[in-house]
């Protein structure tokens, strides 16, 4: 049976539709006999809003889970504070209420990543509390050719700096006490590292900023190059980190592929192409968004109220199988011949200045 729905777009919102079946084990039938239509939908519209399931608490949204998503993924590199709540079910974010998250697509830096996010929400703001959601293909449509095609060559670079006081500490985004266990992760996954003073971890990875999905063949900008650039900073803060920290030692920073900086005009003209791009819809207890992580961007609103939006990943993807422009490498660009050159224990790279 080929099942269909009819999803309703309308501007300035997400593609929505409303969920089927009078209990949950009747909407999770109606879920898997619609899996089809919702990967069809997904495929049009990179996200997808069902509404009015009958999703209580934590244990609900797992078995709607389990309709949709064939295999979970893990959240590796970790970058945010999140609180598990058991069956691979997360909070969205543990980050203050009054923060905005700007969007970005999970795990972008990894050498693999979730296909599928899936986000319910079990209780409601009573203002704000959105989790926008952006199609990157019109953000990638949207940024200016020259800028998107100096991307396409270089890539992007991301350097972190992990640390307690900072971000968080590399023993919590690594899930391991054991700095050899973290030498090899970074190893494997092609970051460079090194330690800095008594127990802060430095690392820097390149990756390709735009990828094709693997399904539909598509060309979608991929990143986290806005999200975590300097420039992104409310200018406060960037001047209170610039002054106290420097800026080889800010908790995350950007960069092209080839180590040059990203200019404060070309953060705001790619910022531009996301807001022209972002969809939003009010939550409402009991409704879930489907997210494809490659196809659309995810953020969050700031919010009052007691929210509770509860998150799954799964259907990992690798980043071979989205034919990146650039290879995944450790380090700059630039740098290549010379660490190639180095002996392992030696390597080492050095912010810009």
């Amino acid at each position: 049976m080929n099942a269909t729905i009819a999803w309703e777009v309308r501007d300035g919102r997400p593609a929505a539709a409303d969920a089927q079946g009078t209990d949950l084990g009747e909407t999770c039938a109606w879920l898997r006999e619609n899996r089809d239509a919702i990967r069809a939908g997904l495929d049009e519209h990179g996200a997808l809003y069902l509404r009015g399931l009958p999703v209580k608490d934590v244990e609900d949204f797992a078995e709607v889970r389990d309709a949709l998503i064939s295999k979970l993924a893990g959240y590796v590199e970790k970058a945010t504070p999140r609180s598990h709540f058991g069956k691979d079910v997360y909070s969205s974010t543990d980050l203050p209420p009054s923060q905005t998250i700007r969007p970005h697509n999970e795990n972008s830096y990894a050498l693999s990543f979730p296909g599928l996010l899936m986000f319910g929400c079990l209780i409601a703001p009573d203002t704000g509390g959105a989790t926008p959601v952006t199609d990157v293909r019109k953000v990638l449509g949207n940024i200016p050719q020259p800028l998107a095609d100096r991307f396409r060559a270089h890539g992007w670079s991301l350097v972190r700096n992990y640390g307690d006081h900072i971000s968080l500490g590399w023993r919590t985004a690594f899930g391991t006490e054991d700095r050899d266990e973290v030498a090899a992760y970074c190893a494997d996954n092609r970051i460079s590292h090194e330690w800095v003073g008594d127990d802060q971890l430095r690392t820097v990875q390149r990756r390709s900023a735009t990828i094709r999905h693997p399904g539909t063949g598509e060309e979608a900008w991929f990143n986290h190059t806005v999200f975590w650039n300097e420039w992104a900073l409310d200018p406060e803060i960037r001047e209170v980190f610039l002054e106290d920290l420097g800026r080889d030692n800010l908790p995350f920073n950007t960069a092209y592929g080839d180590g040059e900086p990203i200019s404060k005009q070309d953060v705001e003209a790619i910022d531009e192409a996301y807001r022209k791009a972002t969809v939003r819809e009010t939550w409402r207890p009991g409704d879930i968004l489907i997210v494809d992580n490659i196809l659309a961007a995810h953020a969050r609103e700031s919010f009052k109220g007691p929210r509770k939006i509860v998150v799954t990943m799964g259907d990992p993807v690798p980043l071979e199988a989205c034919d990146p422009t650039v290879p995944p490498q450790a380090g700059f660009a630039r740098a290549a011949a010379v660490e190639t050159a180095k002996p392992a224990k030696a390597r080492r790279w050095f912010g810009r200045s």
